[in-house]
């Protein structure tokens, strides 16, 4: 079993990938200290925000498997069009997502104060915006190119 986490550890490509995921998240964290003036753990474990963890991640291990096996492998393909799926799915249906929450809560709170219905509220930060979809892909890009030693 030691062998396993071994193996884990010294997986060049998986390191550098959840390093950028946790520097992502954690300037989400910063960040949202001066936008908000307050500490916000939910930030670091939830999705959303600036930047984009989803974004970093992808581009990071995109970005470690062509410096690995050449930019011109079927692996950097492979990761390649999984980094953008990843993105447009950040930028796209989740942002959406979020956008229905939003207004979801509106007609919730206008129905409460009428003292018809109590609900809980959705979740609105879920998805990305177009630059915190940007940001994260060149976060993992530099990322994965500064920790990369062959």
């Amino acid at each position: 079993m030691r062998d396993f986490f071994v193996e884990i550890y010294r997986n060049k490509i998986l390191m550098i990938t959840i390093s950028a995921w946790l520097i992502a998240q954690t300037l989400k964290v910063i960040i949202g200290v001066f936008r908000k003036k307050k500490f916000d753990f939910r930030l670091f474990i939830g999705s959303g925000g600036m930047p984009s963890a989803h974004a970093s991640g992808a581009a990071a291990l995109g970005t470690s498997i062509g410096l690995e096996c050449g930019f011109d492998s079927v692996y950097f393909a492979l990761a390649f069009a999984f980094a953008i799926v990843v993105s447009f799915d950040a930028q796209g249906v989740r942002r959406s997502t979020g956008k229905q929450a939003s207004i979801l809560n509106t007609i919730m709170e206008d129905i409460y104060w009428r003292g018809k219905i109590q609900e809980t509220r959705l979740r609105e930060l879920i998805g990305h915006t177009p630059v915190e979809v940007i940001m994260g892909l060149f976060l993992g890009i530099m990322i994965a190119l500064a920790f990369w030693k062959k």
